[in-house]
């Protein structure tokens, strides 16, 4: 099947009328109704039933100004989908306790208990029913937090903050497969990101810093200067033979040796602070050095975690800082000044012009195409340099700028996996009433959320998801989706075409006009080329 590169009708008509209600705007005072989709699908995930004529009721202007400011939009119908969800709304110290550390104790004891059994592999160690249910309650925390992004995106009314959740969480990526970071994944997500993807970034910047999620997932928890780590395991073995560890060892020659001894001599990790320039910040062509990386990753030493098998949070630990000078960027930072040393770092980038073009252009690549103009690029970074970096004033620049409207950028973009699956929830008004079957299709069509390893994200450009085999199982999840085998899904009633404002290509109308019944419209409507672009 091949994508539609370009369409036979322009956006906008040939007379754009400017909204008097922003001046400097583009929007449009009437649009049609490819306008209307095009926002609806930028600024969200597609429309529903009835949201052309009802964000032609208010005025697109009115519209965006209204997602910009999801606190002033109702939410009951999403409220209702998200009620039966038990961990969702628990701290990180609640999920430790009540499904990972069970899970922990279960394997331990399997251990134990099957001792040096030489019948046994290890694998059939671990296949214990004990073990095997408390391994499936603490899947039940990813499996929760995947379904509620699912019907966040297909049900709530807010969408645009919606997709910004999903744009920042991207951004600041974490991968729940490493370790104690799914602990903390639940509430990196709801604490962390969502109450800041329309504020400051600096905000959001030092938010992110401090989650135990990142912390963890980038290695900067074990970050130490070599000296305060060296110092701090002396302290510890000390402490050990104080209390006891090391007559023990004497008692017990065969016994298991000094923990405190045992561990490995803590130092210096780059990781978060290369990842904060590169990704994060300043850009890969941010203009920083080596030397730069070197030293915030230094300013960083002892940005750590309290009792992270716990689910603890943030804690800065003096014992492990770095209190010499550090020079970051040309801006000196002096000695001794403790934590404040990485608040020092995170001022210094979030205020460089190279992390407001850098952050610039990635929300005007979601938002407008896979290579933005650099006339909106460059009026957005600055925006962002006027306002302090406000997120808000930021994408409304986006969203009302003549580039935003222009027909090229008119289905530019190639909608992810996640965003496939969530519009053609919306655009059937498709019944679920179990999410779980709709996240497995997701990570089926290669995008298995939350689990997207680099630090990276997942891609947003076409070439990352435009391929046969790919396209293909798309229309197998269409027919899946409308025909009712999808486990907890029933089929919507509602006119897939409207989904489409009426505007395909002569071959793509010849297709679905082939269609057999309803259903067998609406599949081939929702694999069309033109459905999976945004």
């Amino acid at each position: 099947m091949r994508l539609l590169t370009r369409v036979a009708v322009p956006l906008l008509a040939a007379t754009v009328i400017v909204s008097a209600a922003e001046p400097g705007s583009a929007v449009p005072s009437r649009p049609d109704d490819r306008t209307i989709l095009h926002v609806l699908n930028r600024a969200g995930f597609g429309a529903r039933a009835g949201d052309l004529e009802r964000v032609r009721r208010i005025g697109l202007a009115a519209y965006i100004d209204q997602q910009l400011h999801p606190e002033r939009i109702p939410d009951g119908e999403l409220a209702s989908h998200l009620s039966g969800f038990t961990t969702i709304d628990m701290s990180s110290r609640q999920l430790a306790d009540e499904y990972f550390e069970p899970a922990q104790r279960a394997r331990q004891q399997a251990k134990q208990q099957a001792g040096n059994d030489p019948s046994m592999t290890d694998e059939a160690k671990m296949r214990t029913p004990e073990v095997v249910a408390a391994q499936r309650k603490a899947r039940q925390v990813i499996d929760e937090l995947s379904d509620q992004k699912i019907l966040r995106g297909a049900f709530s009314d807010r969408q645009l903050e919606e997709v910004m959740v999903d744009f920042w969480f991207n951004h600041f990526n974490v991968f729940a497969g490493k370790g104690m970071t799914q602990v903390y994944l639940t509430e990196y997500e709801r604490d962390t990101i969502r109450p800041h993807v329309f504020g400051k970034f600096r905000d959001l910047l030092g938010a992110t810093a401090k989650s135990p999620a990142m912390l963890f997932y980038l290695d900067n928890w074990q970050s130490a200067d070599p000296a305060a780590g060296n110092r701090m395991m002396e302290m510890q073995r000390r402490r050990a033979e104080r209390f006891g560890f090391g007559r023990a060892r004497q008692q017990n020659p065969q016994g298991a040796p000094d923990p405190a001894k045992a561990r490995p001599r803590r130092g210096l990790n780059e990781n978060y602070g290369r990842e904060l320039m590169e990704l994060h910040t300043l850009g890969v062509d941010g203009g920083y050095t080596q030397d730069d990386v070197v030293n915030v990753a230094r300013a960083f030493t002892g940005w750590t975690i309290d009792q992270p098998r716990q689910g603890g949070g943030f804690h800065f630990e003096p014992r492990l800082h770095d209190e010499a000078e550090k020079v970051v960027l040309g801006h000196r930072i002096k000695g001794g000044g403790g934590q404040s040393d990485g608040e020092k770092v995170l001022d210094i980038l979030a205020q460089s012009p190279a992390t407001a073009r850098f952050i610039s252009t990635k929300l005007a690549r979601r938002f407008v195409s896979d290579t933005p103009p650099p006339s909106l690029v460059d009026r957005a970074a600055k925006r962002f340099r006027e306002t302090d970096g406000d997120i808000r004033e930021v994408v409304r620049t986006i969203l009302t700028s003549p580039e935003f409207f222009a027909a090229d950028a008119y289905r530019a973009k190639v909608k992810t996996p996640f965003e496939f699956v969530v519009s053609a929830i919306r655009a059937t008004g498709a019944e679920v009433v179990e999410a779980t079957p709709l996240a497995q299709a997701v990570r089926q069509l290669g995008m298995p959320l939350y689990m997207c390893q680099p630090p990276t994200g997942y891609a947003d450009r076409a070439d990352a998801w435009v391929n046969t085999g790919a396209l293909l199982n798309r229309m197998n999840f269409a027919l899946q989706l409308v025909s009712g085998k999808m486990r907890g899904v029933r089929p919507g009633t509602s006119p897939v075409g409207d989904a489409l404002a009426g505007d395909v290509s002569s071959s793509t109308a010849a297709t679905i006009a082939q269609a057999g019944d309803p259903r067998q419209n609406a599949a081939l409507t929702l694999g069309s080329p033109e459905f999976q672009r945004r």
